[in-house]
């Protein structure tokens, strides 16, 4: 005897179709999924497997030595909020950090892909390499150390040593006041790296006559052919723009820690990836490492929610 009701039936089909569509849409584009598979087997064995990992072992006292792991319960965490004054200063770092190169970046690679897509066809290509290269050079962190050098052969104290407004050196990268600044500076000039590629192809890929018919509808200028036309349509690249930049403050511990000492003067540049890093790769920690890094996920988890529901209207655009 059949218990779907009436009311369950048309769900079902819809649902079986659905099911049937995308099985189709997969057998078609097939190649495209074996072209993608190497991405997808990395991506599952080196990030989803050890993030899933990262919750069991966080509630272990786990130091690679001793086998198996022992299980504490909730003490890691309680020890991380209640204990460790580093990691609570950590939060406040990445709170600093995100909440000033996520938007800014974000704003910043929006900005100028739009310059860019204004420019004639070859000069898109040389500024987009340009503005990208930053983030594929390996001694990006050499560089900046030679500008923000303590000595007066730094280039920052030389040219305002040179303009009057110092008299002396100053320890940009040691001071405490001015580390965090300088770490914001340089994951600001390193940032523009898959959002801004996402949204210079968002830019390429709108039609033209978009454009011609919002002219015939009254829109006259720049401005309101990029709020009423460009943004609406770009909702999928300006929401995978926002993830990458956001996760990407968030998760940054690598500028801090190879442009400054580690660990940073006070602290005062110590993000939760540092500190995980301390505890994992220097201390040999990994169940204090694990449950760290479960909190940073969680937070990007949150910060990944916002960012869909403020974007999540411009997808059906």
């Amino acid at each position: 005897m059949d218990n779907t009701t009436p009311e369950n039936k048309p769900v079902k089909r819809i649902e079986d179709s659905k099911v049937r569509y995308t099985l189709r849409e997969m057998r078609r584009n097939k190649n495209a999924y074996a072209m993608l598979f190497p991405y997808f087997f990395l991506f599952i064995f080196l990030t989803a497997i050890p993030v899933i990992m990262a919750l069991p072992i966080g509630f272990t006292n786990f130091n690679m030595v001793n086998f198996p792991p022992k299980f504490v319960g909730i003490e890691n965490f309680q020890t991380l909020f209640m204990e460790d004054e580093v990691f609570l200063l950590s939060i406040q770092n990445t709170l600093v950090f995100a909440l000033i190169t996520g938007p800014l970046s974000y704003v910043l690679c929006f900005l100028l892909a739009w310059f860019i897509n204004q420019l004639p066809g070859h000069l898109k290509t040389i500024f987009t390499f340009i503005f990208y290269a930053p983030t594929l050079a390996g001694n990006i962190y050499a560089t900046w150390q030679l500008v923000f050098s303590g000595d007066a052969y730094g280039l920052a104290n030389a040219y305002l040593m040179d303009m009057g407004i110092l008299n002396r050196s100053y320890e940009w990268l040691i001071d405490g006041d001015t580390i965090l600044g300088v770490v914001i500076i340089v994951q600001l000039w390193i940032s523009l790296g898959a959002g801004f590629l996402a949204i210079r192809a968002g830019f390429q890929g709108i039609p033209r006559d978009r454009y011609e018919a919002g002219a015939i509808e009254g829109i006259k200028t720049r401005a309101q052919e990029l709020l009423y036309i460009t943004i609406p349509a770009m909702g999928p690249q300006l929401l995978f723009a926002a993830v990458m930049q956001i996760t990407a403050s968030f998760a940054a511990g690598d500028v801090s820690r190879f442009l400054t000492a580690f660990p940073t003067t006070d602290y005062r540049a110590h993000s939760i990836m540092n500190h995980a890093f301390d505890y994992g790769s220097l201390r040999f920690e990994m169940g204090y490492a694990s449950a760290i890094c479960f909190i940073l996920f969680f937070s990007m988890l949150l910060a990944n929610w916002g960012i869909k529901k403020v974007l999540g209207k411009y997808l059906d655009a």
